[in-house]
């Protein structure tokens, strides 16, 4: 694998890279960095096929704009279709988690010109709401949900950043399919779910001397160096546009995704706790009707690419073989 810095025409963006032949985008989830793909570029690369993950923008050493309103999801896909070009490719196959699994989603939605499949990972394809999505998460006089938590400029950017090291220590650890099952109602310490207005996020996560056996200490390390240079602003100014993505997205109302998709998610992943969410997954087939499969992997949670590397490398390279050649 190598880094490099190359200039797109959408902004400076830092990409690790190996391989060659058919191109694969790999977008990372919040917190995370290119580093989340490290198993899966090496495994893609001896596979036959040109692996790239960027760090996203406003991630590592990606450039971070400053203005909170350019971090919509038009702006990232705009950013992934400007990858493309910088790497003089015509198409790609996108693959995400978390949020990179939004920003694939809409990618392949927006420019199914430009990406002939899509691997999506924890995050479901779903549709539009009725009102906008901050109106619909829950909140009550003592908690809300941790997307409006992210809401106000500087308030989760103050706790995250006070240590580094101990945020993302909790965060991995307590969305681990180690912390134990999520099924809806659970109320297993969850960094994604209900936050407390007095004591912030991480006050009521558990801290463990030991970090999860899929994370050794030098992998936190890097992603900890990252996170202490960039700061946390610019992967939660990507929830502080959920509104504005919803009326950008009307201009795609109706359409669906017409390009071979996968859905993966880890067993335990934290989204199953959201209820509904699994009749959210199962739905999917209306709106991406080329859906291959839904895997649902035993005993991994939200960092699946980490979690199950083989696993996952293994659906990518079986998926992308499956496609048409280039």
């Amino acid at each position: 694998m190598q880094q490099r810095v190359i200039e797109t025409a959408t902004l400076r963006m830092n990409i690790t890279e190996a391989g060659e032949g058919p191109l694969v985008l790999l977008c990372h989830g919040f917190p995370e960095t290119s580093h989340a793909w490290r198993h899966q570029i090496s495994a893609l690369a001896e596979a036959g096929f040109h692996a790239v993950a960027p760090d996203m923008r406003g991630y590592g050493r990606t450039e971070s704009p400053r203005e909170t309103g350019v971090y919509t999801i038009v702006d990232l896909v705009a950013d992934m279709v400007a990858l493309l070009d910088a790497l003089g490719e015509e198409k790609a196959v996108i693959v995400g988690n978390d949020w990179g699994a939004t920003v694939a989603w809409q990618a392949a939605l927006m420019r199914p010109d430009r990406f002939r499949g899509i691997v999506a990972i924890s995050v479901p394809l779903m549709g539009q709401p009725p009102v906008p999505p901050t109106k619909i998460f829950p909140a009550t006089p003592d908690h809300l949900l941790y997307v409006l938590y992210f809401q106000e400029p500087g308030v989760a950017e103050a706790e995250f950043e006070r240590d580094v090291d101990v945020t993302l220590r909790k965060i991995y650890s307590a969305a681990s399919g180690d912390a134990g099952p999520r099924l809806p109602g659970d109320r297993t310490p969850n960094p994604f779910g209900m936050v407390s207005r007095a004591s912030g996020l991480l006050a009521d996560l558990p801290e463990s001397e030991s970090l999860p056996g899929w994370l050794p200490q030098s992998d936190l390390q890097v992603f900890v160096d990252a996170f202490e240079e960039s700061g946390f602003r610019g992967g939660l100014n990507y929830y502080r546009n959920l509104d504005r993505n919803w009326e950008l997205q009307k201009a795609f109302a109706g359409r669906k995704v017409e390009i071979p998709a996968l859905f993966m998610t880890g067993e335990r992943d934290t989204g199953l706790a959201i209820p509904g969410m699994r009749e959210i997954i199962a739905a999917m087939p209306a709106l991406a009707p080329r859906l291959r499969t839904t895997q649902f992997v035993p005993g991994a949670g939200h960092w699946l690419p980490q979690e199950q590397p083989e696993t996952v490398s293994r659906a990518i390279v079986d998926f992308m073989r499956g496609l048409s050649p280039v």
